[in-house]
């Protein structure tokens, strides 16, 4: 059974930080590109930030320098550090996991998301 836990969410300040970790299970971990995506309420939800079984990242624009993607496959956990929080961070972060088969074969997973509130 495959299972993608969040935990790390909470209510921070404006300016404060955040490490948001995804707990994975029920797959070969090291076969999977990994992703946080976030959904504030009433909108879409967006990809965040990435990275490639490779381990080269991406961001989206307005997370670039600001937040860090990182993977150890030993744990088979990803993690996200969010750095100089604003209000407009407060959305619920899912993490996605799309696994790979040596046949290209790929298979998309959701965590169930974790809460993250910014605010003064």
């Amino acid at each position: 059974q495959v299972q993608l836990v969040e935990s790390g969410g909470g209510l921070v300040q404006p300016g404060g930080s955040l490490r948001l970790s995804c707990a994975a299970s029920g797959f070969t971990f090291s076969r999977a590109a990994m992703s946080w995506y976030r959904q504030a309420p009433g909108k879409e939800r967006e990809a965040v930030a990435a990275i490639a079984i490779s381990g080269s990242t991406s961001y989206a624009d307005s997370m670039k320098g600001r937040f860090t993607i990182s993977r150890d496959n030993a744990k088979n956990s990803v993690y996200l550090q969010m750095n100089s929080l604003k209000p407009e961070d407060t959305a619920v972060y899912y993490c996605h996991a799309v696994h790979i088969t040596w046949s290209d074969y790929r298979t998309a997973y959701w965590g169930q998301g974790t809460q993250v509130t910014v605010s003064s």
